[in-house]
């Protein structure tokens, strides 16, 4: 049996070991972390300012006349008075077909007016003796002069209407312009024959088509008009059928809707195969810088304008797919706020819902959020994408 001075002794040496080790075990563990250092972020408070909602819609521009020309009547083609794509005014003589056939015809009927003429002269003269003589002639005789007297008449009534009709045949052989435009080239040259298009048909001389105004016509959406709708119900909206309703419209060569029109035809029924509404919008067209069949970009302003808050786009995040702006609250502490967004204005995005006055809204070094974490906030003016076609408005 173990005395019990070992005892004591072996116990000893254990603490004393157990000791070395705790301390070396001291040693071995690193320094603790120092504490993160605090970031600088730009931060913005939202742009406040009066804005209006739109639809961006695709289209093509067309000529409020279009007219292909025909002549009335059948003949050779004499003369071509105007240049290719010139502009004329409304009356304006552009060809000349051969008139000698209808002014023969012409000289004909008249020369038939005057034989009636002179046999109702005749006619009439002998029907006034007649009556002044009752007693001497029979009640058959005077009749009958009074009936030569009435078909004389009419003949020269009905002679008066074919010489009308053979004076607008002649005058058809000059075919002038039935709108003022801008003209196409000449399909046909001088010589050759040209039928007439009054019963179908028909040689196409040219084509003619107005300069100013210029019409855009588009095609809205169901959604859209539903909601437009909606508003015009509510009184948010003017009706876009009373007139005078504004649009705006951009060529594929130009920034923004630089072009000012107003709706002045919407259709009465929605297509049940595209599910839209065809609208026509009216633009100004002094200078020509619209032509038929442009495609352009139209914008259409839905409802009256309200406040709103803008926010630069870029500062928006997704967050288990809802939009997320992170906001530094009093503390300087970042904290994530759920938005709903609108539409662009002037480079930056419309927070329908979600945003206040007063905050600051983190605008850069999105990667590097996280809730809760403090930062320094360094207010900065409230940035703005690059203007482009989709973008600007109002």
């Amino acid at each position: 049996m173990r005395s019990k001075r070992s005892i004591k002794t072996m116990h000893a040496v254990c603490l004393a070991t157990l000791g070395l080790a705790n301390g070396l075990a001291g040693c071995a563990r690193a320094p603790s972390a120092p504490p993160p250092e605090t970031i600088t972020v730009n931060v913005s408070y939202p742009v406040e300012r009066d804005v209006s909602d739109y639809g961006d819609f695709t289209g093509r521009t067309a000529a409020v006349d279009s007219v292909e020309v025909r002549a009335h009547v059948w003949g050779y083609l004499d003369k071509v008075n105007f240049k290719e794509g010139a502009m004329v005014e409304k009356g304006d003589v552009l060809f000349e077909l051969d008139p000698r056939p209808y002014e023969a015809t012409l000289n004909q009927v008249k020369a038939k007016v005057a034989q009636d003429e002179a046999q109702l002269a005749y006619d009439e003269a002998e029907y006034l003796r007649n009556l002044s003589a009752k007693g001497a002639i029979s009640r058959s005789d005077l009749d009958k002069s009074f009936a030569a007297r009435n078909v004389d008449t009419q003949n020269v009534a009905a002679d008066k209407s074919v010489v009308a009709a053979r004076q607008l045949d002649l005058d058809y052989t000059k075919v002038r312009a039935p709108v003022s435009g801008r003209t196409s080239r000449f399909v046909v040259t001088v010589g050759n024959l040209i039928q007439s298009g009054d019963q179908g048909g028909g040689t196409i001389l040219t084509t003619i088509v107005s300069v100013d105004p210029m019409y855009a016509y588009f095609d809205v959406d169901e959604h859209t008009a539903l909601r437009a709708r909606k508003l015009i119900r509510e009184g948010k909206q003017e009706s876009v059928r009373a007139g005078g309703y504004p649009v705006t419209l951009g060529l594929a060569n130009e920034d923004g809707f630089p072009h000012e029109g107003t709706i002045d035809f919407v259709d009465n029924q929605v297509n049940p195969k595209t599910g839209t509404i065809r609208v026509r919008g009216r633009f100004p067209n002094k200078e020509e810088v619209l032509l038929p069949g442009y495609f352009a970009r139209v914008r259409l302003r839905i409802g009256k304008p309200h406040s709103g808050f803008l926010v630069f786009d870029r500062a928006l995040d997704t967050d288990q797919g809802r939009k997320i702006l992170y906001v530094v609250d009093d503390k300087n502490e970042v904290t994530v706020r759920p938005v709903k967004l609108g539409a662009m204005h002037d480079g930056r995005r419309e927070i329908i819902d979600g945003v206040k006055h007063g905050d600051r809204i983190i605008v850069d070094g999105l990667p590097q959020m996280r809730p809760g974490m403090t930062v320094e906030p360094k207010v900065v003016d409230m940035p703005k994408n690059p203007e482009s076609t989709s973008e600007k408005s109002d």
